[in-house]
Parts: C-alpha cells; structure tokens; sequence
C-alpha cells in the first residue's frame, strides 16, 4: 500500500525532492502514508480523497508561499486533525502525541492553529468582516500558519466547482472579504488578485464572463498596440545599450469589474488595463542614471501627464520600494502607464517585500493585528527558512479576544472581558439585565473571564439591575460608563421622589417652613452634606419619614426658637463659610476638588453648559440642592458665577489616574467635497477608535459646508489629537471644539 501511495503522489515527491534534503523527503512521505491511512473513506464533493486537498496545499505552500518542512507536513496531515477534533475521536491523544514524537511540536502547532481557523463560525457580514480577519490572524501565534491556511483558501477556490451552490457563494464572500484581504495587507499580491478572480467568477458570474471575454476579444488588438508602443522605446534603448527586458501587466479581472462599477462605465472605457515595465539589468552604482535615461527617453516620445509621475528611486517609500512611474498619453489618444525599474528593485517588489497595500497608499493603524501582518510582511524576504517562526513574536494581536453570540455574530473585547462586558457590549439594556452566561454549555456568573473563540448566550431577569460593585466585574469602558450612568440616574430619580414625599407631608402635617430651611435644619440634624443625599436618604427608607416630623415639630416649638432662627439663617451660613474656606485654601492647590467617577464621599455633576473633559482648566461650584456642579474655566457663565458668587466656587483639578467617556461635539468648516462626512467618520471611528455618536452635515450654497461631529473621548489630549487629524483632511478648513 504505500508503495501505491507513493507512485500516486511521485509528481508532488519530485517537487519535495528538488527543494529539500533526503532526510525531509523521508519524512513528507511518512506524512503521506499517515494521512493517507487515517483519511482513507473520507471524500470530497467529487468522491476523490480527501487526502488530495492536504497534498495539493502542500504543493503551494512548497511552489508558492515558499515554506519550509514542517509547513508542508502540517498542511499534509491537517485535515487528519481537524476531523479528529470534530469528532472528539478516543484516539485525539494517542493521534496527537505521534504527530509529535515524528513530525515535532511545531508540526503539532501548526496543525492545531489551522483546525481552529478552520472552526471558526464565520459570518457573511461586512460591518463584522473586519473583526473576523482579525480574529482568523489572533489564531495564528506561529506566522506560518495564516500563510498557510492562505494556501488552503486558495486551494479550495481553485476547486470550487466541486462544492454545492450555497457553500460555492459562501466561500466566494469569505476569500474576498477576508482572506483576499490578509493576503493584500501582506504583499501577497498573485494570491490576492487569484482569491478575488475566482471570488468573482462566483458571485458575479455574468460581469467575470463578459471581462474575460472582452480580455480575450482585445487580446490580439491590445499586443499589437503595445509593438507599435514600444518599437521606438527599444530603438533608443538599444541605441544606448542598455540591458532591458519588458513585461506587459494586465489587470485583474476583479480590478477591471471594480474601476467599471465604481467609475459607471464599459469595459471600453477602462483605459489603463494594462501597465508596462521595463526592467534594467546593471550594476547598482548606475541605477539612478540608467533609470532616468530611460525615462527621458519615454517622455521625449510620448507626451506624459505631471500629475501622474511618480519618484520612487530619489527617495524610495518607506517599505523600500523603488521605481519610476510615469503615464504617456499616445498620438491616438491612448493613455499607457510605464514603470522603469531595475532587476534587483523588481525582485524587491515582486518577492512582496514592499507590500502591495501599502504601495497603494493604504494608512495602517499600527496595532494588534495590522502591526502582525506588517511584521510577518516584512519577514517574507526569507520565507524559505523555518526560522521565521523563531524571529517572530508569538502573540499577533495583544490585549484583545473574539467573541461569538449563539447566531453567529463576532463581539471584539479586551483581554479579562466578562460575561457582564459582553452583555453591554451587544447592546445596553440587555447588559442591565444580565444575571449570567451560558459558555460552552455550561452556565457561569457574570463575573466569568472569557476566552478567544468563546460562544457566549446572556441569560437574563427583568428584575436585574445594575449594581454599584458591577464597577469591580467589567473591564470595558462601555459597560462601565453605562453602570455608572444607571446608578446616578437612579441616584437623581430616588432624590426626586424623596423631595416629592418630603414636600407632600409637610403640606399633610400643615408645617408651615420653607422647604429649603426645613433641608437645612435636617441635614445639620442627621449629619448630611447636601440636600440631594437627604432627599435619597428618605426615598430608600433609611430616614424614617415620620421621626422627621417629630424632628421638625419639636424644632418649631418654642422651646426651639434660637435654634430656630439658626437654622433659618442656616442656608446663609453655609455660604459664608465656604467663602471663607475659599480664602483661607485658595493658596493651596493641593486643598483643591479632585475630580473622579470613582469618588463617593462628595456629589458633583458635570456642567452641561460647558460639558467639561478631563485635561480641561475646571472650577466647582456649590449648589444649595444639588451638590457641586464643575465648569470648564472657560465656560460662558464662568465670569457671571465668580462675579456673583464667588463665595459658592471652588477651585478643582482631575486626578491624574481619572478615567470616563466624555461627550464632546467638534464643528468642521469645510469646502464641500463628495465623500468629506464619510472621511471626517473615518478619522474618527477608525483612525482614533472613538465612539461616534452622530454628525450634521449641512453643504452651503457656496461650495462650502459646515459638520458638527459628537463623539466620545477620555481627555482633552485626544480631543486635540482629533482637531489636528480633522484639520489634515483635504479641503478642511479649521476644525474647532464647541460648547
């Protein structure tokens, strides 16, 4: 048997033998006779062996991707895994523990990663597509595993005429949308190009086949334009002697589908469906003047557009890459678009070192996933050794997990998120509801940690409401800003009702006292800083109502009269001291209000005229009933409360650790260009990850438009951060923080 098993493969031993050493080859054909055996009665769609899927992803991960030896045995065996972990197979322990002692940890590990991508429960999403990229590259701790779980989507697209219709469609979004888009962010440009063709081909099979018949019909046309191009460019080449050779680059067929869609117009109307380079071959201390002499040279024949030349070899982008662009228009009409380059810079670009996203133009955030991709993209220029895996940092995406909802959808949390933060995270009245979570068929508290992969259901009581030591179980901003928001209004909502039932009996009891002498002598009587408190105090039963009207009679009495008459004066008081603690601490600014949520001892709010923000310049001011309010120094009403009052205002700061989601909203003066609202959105939501909470774009009538943007910050610094990136965007004219 497995001398049958080596003939039938003796194409893809030949590939394996010409690349590495006898003792590999040895083990690739171990690899195949185990797969084989543990495979065997396990078909495809078109009743050919599963095991010819494990060998063919091999082949490209060998042809292709370029990888060494454990990346071709874990692509060969790993179906062999993953059918035994769905099965929750006896033998899993038995399987795994011979794939180590033969093939080695790594081999394991990789196999492993690829079964859990595989598991993924993947959703055809677009608002969602990116987290689950994301999540797709969190379970690739070894790089070599994205790349080849890559191979293997690209295997299965070159085979997917074999699937049903529904998976066919299913499988056609995912390489679009998630794989294609892996591939491009790591310069892999033929496998992206490949993923999107044949993405395309399935999703729109009517536009892929009218392009590729238009590709076919203006094949012959287009070569014969490209001869009489180039005839007087290799003149005046060969006239220099220089070196050369050209390459003519069509466009994919999904590129051309795009430009069409997104510019309304035929296939004919696409003009740069092909772009040509030439490719010198010299020494590198003559690149710079041969590239600019066949540079002249196309220029002085053809007449070029300024605006589309780009130099890339003075100063070479970031990622390396170095060449000449220029596009020529033709006698007809015709515009081509020229690339010069020498072999050593063609090499460069074309091994994916200087990636092809970025070579669009395309901003990374510089974290998590997109710096792993970076990273791994960079690592590409020595993809034939197994040293990848052991120069790269094991974690692709710190601090974050992926979280499933039972029907499917994807939840990106921070790492220590509970069962609670996944609750506020899906939406905020069902995380002040939850009493617990169902995970992995087991029910846990709210307070459970959750892990990556995890499918969580919320379980829920409508008698649940947030509690005060919630605060203690979430990690998340959202979840905590929302608990403490319940809890203030519940706060501002038991002071009322406790205001309405002390007002209701002292007109019962016919007491005749104003209400806020009355507030007064009971606060002074129980000991209570700020009317608010006492008003909840009587509204959670924790002051009997009916001692205060023994407390307030006797008060009345004439056996009370002086104390009477200081508690009349008692609002007056207060505010005199105060003033006079004003002037006595002024001085000291370590006396001073220090403002944070977590405070408990001293009520304040914040000021909605001003809506301060931690960073800003505060002052606190004191309230007869309300506590302390804080303003920003700057508030409109700042000078007519220190001219007024300046007994009832306090100086205060933030505390340095403090943290909240502030509301702020940002006006935008702008010339009114198509696409500016959704550019202002994406500086904010994707560049500085903030929460957006709306924008009004309102265009005048002329050419300019103003837009007032309200999101959610933690300080003052970021909302500097978002002026000065909003400033930055083409055809912004200033960009302000409002009231």
């Amino acid at each position: 048997m497995t001398a049958n098993i080596l003939d039938k493969y003796s194409e893809f031993r030949a590939l394996v033998a010409a690349q590495f050493s006898p003792k590999t080859v040895a083990m690739v054909d171990d690899a195949l006779c185990f797969a084989c055996e543990h495979l065997n009665g396990h078909l495809r769609y078109d009743n050919t062996p599963l095991v010819d899927h494990g060998v063919s992803v091999a082949r490209i991960v060998i042809a292709e991707v370029g990888l060494g030896r454990n990346s071709t045995i874990a692509a060969i065996i790993h179906d062999v895994v993953r059918i035994a972990m769905q099965k929750h197979s006896d033998n899993l322990n038995e399987l795994t523990s011979y794939i180590r002692q033969n093939y080695g940890d790594e081999v394991l590990g990789i196999a492993l990663a690829l079964c859990k991508i595989s598991d993924i429960k993947l959703k055809t999403s677009k608002e969602q597509a990116s987290d689950f990229r994301d999540m797709i590259v969190s379970y690739s701790e070894d790089p070599r595993v994205i790349l080849i779980k890559l191979a293997d989507r690209l295997e299965v697209m070159r085979s997917l005429d074999i699937f049903p219709e529904k998976k066919r469609r299913t499988k056609s979004w995912e390489s679009l949308n998630l794989y294609a888009q892996i591939a491009h962010k790591l310069g892999l440009y033929s496998i992206k190009s490949e993923l999107e063709d044949l993405s395309l081909k399935h999703l729109e099979p009517e536009a892929y086949n009218h392009i590729v018949q238009e590709l076919k019909e203006s094949e012959e046309e287009r070569m014969a334009f490209i001869e009489r191009f180039l005839e007087p460019v290799r003149k005046l080449l060969d006239k220099d002697g220089i070196k050369y050779h050209i390459k003519s680059r069509t466009k994919s067929v999904f590129s051309i589908f795009q430009k069409m869609r997104k510019q309304k117009v035929s296939f004919k109307g696409v003009y740069d469906i092909f772009a040509l380079r030439i490719i010198i071959d010299c020494p590198r201390e003559m690149e710079k003047r041969l590239c600019w002499t066949v540079f002249s040279h196309v220029t002085d024949l053809y007449t070029p557009n300024p605006d589309r030349m780009r130099d890339w070899i003075s100063i070479p982008k970031s990622n390396g890459y170095e060449s000449l662009h220029t596009t020529v228009v033709t006698d007809d009409g015709r515009w081509v678009e020229v690339q010069i380059r020498t072999e050593r810079m063609d090499e460069v670009a074309e091994r994916g070192i200087a990636a092809h996203w970025r070579y669009k133009g395309v901003k990374q955030s510089g974290m998590g996933a997109e710096e792993w991709l970076r990273h791994l993209r960079e690592l590409l220029e020595d993809t034939t050794s197994e040293s990848i895996a052991r120069r790269f940092e094991s974690k692709p995406s710190t601090g974050e997990i992926f979280v499933f909802t039972p029907t499917g959808d994807i939840r990106k949390l921070p790492e220590g998120a509970t069962v609670l933060d996944f609750a506020f995270d899906i939406h905020t009245s069902l995380g002040a509801i939850c009493v617990g979570g169902k995970v992995g068929g087991r029910v846990v508290p709210i307070k459970e940690p959750l892990k990556n992969g995890d499918i969580c259901e919320v379980l829920t009581r409508k008698d649940q409401t947030p509690k005060a030591d919630w605060l203690t179980i979430c990690v998340t901003q959202k979840a905590r800003s929302r608990i403490r928001a319940y809890l203030r209004e519940e706060r501002m909502k038991n002071a009322r009702l406790g205001r309405e039932e002390l007002e209701r009996k002292l007109k019962n009891w016919k007491i005749d006292v104003a209400i806020d002498e009355a507030v007064a002598y009971l606060c002074k009587h129980f000991k209570i800083r700020s009317g608010n408190e006492l008003y909840v105090h009587i509204a959670d039963e924790k002051i009997d109502i009916f001692s205060v009207k023994e407390i307030l009679t006797r008060w009345l009495s004439g056996e009370a009269d002086e104390e009477r008459r200081q508690a009349a004066a008692e609002v007056e008081e207060r505010k005199l001291r105060l003033r006079e603690e004003r002037e006595e601490t002024a001085p000291r600014s370590s006396d001073a209000l220090i403002i944070d949520e977590k405070i408990n001892n001293i009520e304040y709010k914040l000021g909605r005229c001003c809506n301060p923000i931690k960073g800003d310049d505060i002052f606190g001011f004191v309230t007869i009933n309300a506590g302390i309010t804080i303003h920003r120094a700057d508030c409109p009403n700042a000078r007519r409360m220190r001219e007024r009052y300046p007994y009832r205002v306090m100086e205060a700061r933030w505390r340095e650790g403090a943290q909240g989601a502030f509301r702020i909203t940002v006006a935008v003066t702008a010339a009114d260009i198509p696409g500016l609202a959704t550019t202002i959105m994406d500086v904010a939501s994707k560049e500085l990850k903030l929460s957006v909470r709306g924008i009004n774009f309102t265009p005048k009538g002329d050419g300019s438009a103003t837009a007032q943007l309200t999101v959610e910050v933690p300080s003052s610094s970021v909302t500097d951060t978002l002026l000065h990136s909003l400033r930055r965007i083409k055809g912004v004219k200033n960009a302000y923080r409002i009231n």
